[in-house]
C-alpha cells in the first residue's frame, strides 16, 4: 500500500486557547471544509464537549462526484493545547492519520498539519490518487488556509 504525506502551516492573530477552543471543536469543521463536499457532522457534538482521546465522531461528506459517504473518525491522541490526531475508523481511504499541532508563537498561534493517508485498490488506487484524490486533498488543505484567514485574519510579521 502505497501512504502519501502532506504537511501544511498556518500562523494566526489569536491565542493558543482561542486556536484550540475552535480546531478542536467537531462542529467548527464544516467552516474551514469547502462548500461542494456537502460536509456534515452527524455525531452532533455541540462547543462545550472536550475532545478526548476515543472521542468517535461521524459525518457525510461527498468526496468525489458528489456520492454521499460515510465517515468515522477516532480521535486517538491528545495534548490539550498542543496536538490531537484523528484517524479514520470508516471511511473512503485505506488508511488517515491526520496531526494537528498548535503552537504559540509571537502575535499568534503556528499551526501544523501533518497527514499520512493511503487509498484502497492497489495500483488503481494510486492511479486514482495521481489523477484525482492527490490533487483534492491539496485542494481542501488550500481552502481550509483561506477560510481560516477569513475567519481570523492573518498573522502580519
Amino acid at each position: 500500500m502505497k501512504t502519501y504525506v502532506l504537511t501544511a502551516q498556518q500562523t494566526v492573530p489569536i491565542s493558543l486557547a482561542e486556536a484550540w477552543d475552535f480546531f478542536s471543536s467537531p462542529s467548527n469543521l464544516a467552516k474551514i471544509t469547502p462548500k461542494d463536499m456537502n460536509f456534515e457532522e452527524t455525531s452532533h457534538y455541540n462547543g462545550d464537549k472536550k475532545m478526548y482521546p476515543g472521542m468517535i465522531i461521524t459525518y457525510k461528506v461527498s468526496p468525489l462526484f458528489g456520492i454521499k459517504m460515510n465517515w468515522m473518525t477516532e480521535i486517538t491522541h491528545v495534548k490539550e493545547g498542543e496536538y490531537f490526531v484523528d484517524e479514520q475508523r470508516m471511511g473512503p481511504f485505506a488508511f488517515w492519520h491526520h496531526q494537528h499541532h498548535f503552537k504559540a508563537i509571537d502575535g499568534g498561534v503556528l499551526m501544523s498539519d501533518i497527514l499520512h493517508y493511503a487509498l484502497p485498490f492497489g495500483i488503481l488506487g494510486r492511479m486514482v490518487n495521481a489523477l484525482v484524490v492527490g490533487k483534492q486533498v491539496k485542494t481542501i488543505f488550500e481552502f481550509r488556509e483561506k477560510a481560516v484567514r477569513e475567519i481570523f485574519g492573518e498573522l502580519v510579521y
